[in-house]
């Protein structure tokens, strides 16, 4: 099983590394540059007119690896997989072809997006419970708990779903951030697909390959690769073609290692990345009052003095420690 783990990140890493220098340039050429609101930290200026919608040159590595390593790469976990990763990025996709190549600076608008955002959530729901047999349970972490949730697993799980996608979209913010906390997520998820597989829609100890574990490699393959091009100074952003396929891999994982209370855990930078913004908006709306220099989180730290490296590279260090936190929080659920 190592083998096929370390083929998959390798596959995947290696298309992303020889696709990023014929892709960024292209990108440049048709002028898909990002542009950075002046209200945010003056250091990012410069940044404007950098190439984004660079998720493309992940995903296509991170497709190829899974799909050329997985043991069954048509079977319908592989395929939710691939799904939810390539269904989330072309909501992102959309969103950013219309702010950058028709110079319309808003994008989709907030409940298209959630429109979207919902329709796919609530497909994966139903493809988990109804095809693959995956239930409506949920494992408490750090616990042997499993609440039966029935019909309330789906508007729960898909309000995570759509969360957790944009709580990455979030982080995407700083050169390298999204990618590298996402690598380390993914690297969490190898050990948990290891642990698992489908059981009458349960969960128990695994004692075989998963090809779920083969998916995670290849994302951790994707985003390590990625960071040769977007990591400080970045050369190329992701986009939300990047950022959200990225969160659609994630909450892909969770829905079919039954993990989805885990990964609040588990993507807990993500999470609070995602409560900074609510918070700020929330005491500013009653209390006109800001609680955070500048929401999301990141940008709080490089207004106080902090360089853009330091930032990630503390954020990197706290998305490992969740990370493991989450493996923790998940093997007693086995139980």
């Amino acid at each position: 099983m190592s083998e096929r783990l370390v083929m998959a990140a390798g596959v995947s890493l290696l298309i992303t590394l020889i696709l990023g220098p014929f892709l960024i340039p292209v990108l440049r050429i048709l002028k898909f540059g990002q542009s950075i609101r002046e209200d945010g930290p003056q250091s990012h200026l410069k940044k404007a007119g950098t190439p984004t919608m660079g998720g493309t040159i992940f995903l296509v590595g991170m497709i190829a690896g899974s799909m050329l390593v997985a043991e069954q790469p048509t079977s319908l976990e592989m395929v939710t997989l691939v799904g939810a990763t390539l269904g989330f990025a072309m909501i992102g996709f959309i969103d950013d072809f219309i702010k950058v190549v028709m110079r319309r600076s808003l994008g989709l608008r907030a409940y298209q997006k959630l429109i979207g955002q919902f329709s796919l959530a609530i497909i994966i729901c139903l493809v988990s419970v109804k095809l693959l047999g995956r239930g409506t349970d949920i494992a408490f972490p750090f616990t042997s708990i499993h609440w039966e949730a029935g019909w309330l697993y789906y508007p729960l799980t898909a309000i995570l779903i759509v969360g957790m996608t944009n709580a990455v979209n979030l982080t995407d913010g700083l050169d390298g951030l999204a990618s590298g906390c996402t690598l380390f997520s993914g690297l969490s998820y190898i050990f948990i697909a290891l642990f698992t597989v489908r059981l009458g829609g349960g969960v128990a100890v695994l004692a075989h390959e998963t090809d779920m574990a083969v998916f995670a490699a290849a994302l951790v393959g994707g985003c390590l690769g990625f960071l040769r091009f977007n990591a400080y100074p970045a050369r190329v952003f992701m986009g939300d073609t990047g950022s959200l396929a990225l969160g659609g891999a994630l909450v892909g994982l969770a829905i079919l290692t039954k993990s989805e209370a885990v990964l609040l855990i588990l993507g807990g930078l993500f999470v609070l990345e995602a409560l900074s913004v609510i918070i700020q908006v929330i005491s500013f709306q009653t209390t006109g009052k800001r609680v955070f220099r500048m929401s999301p989180l990141h940008h709080h730290f490089e207004l106080a003095g902090w360089s853009e490296w330091k930032v990630v590279l503390v954020f990197w260090t706290a998305s490992l420690i969740f990370g493991i936190l989450g493996v923790i929080a998940f093997i007693p659920t086995l139980g």
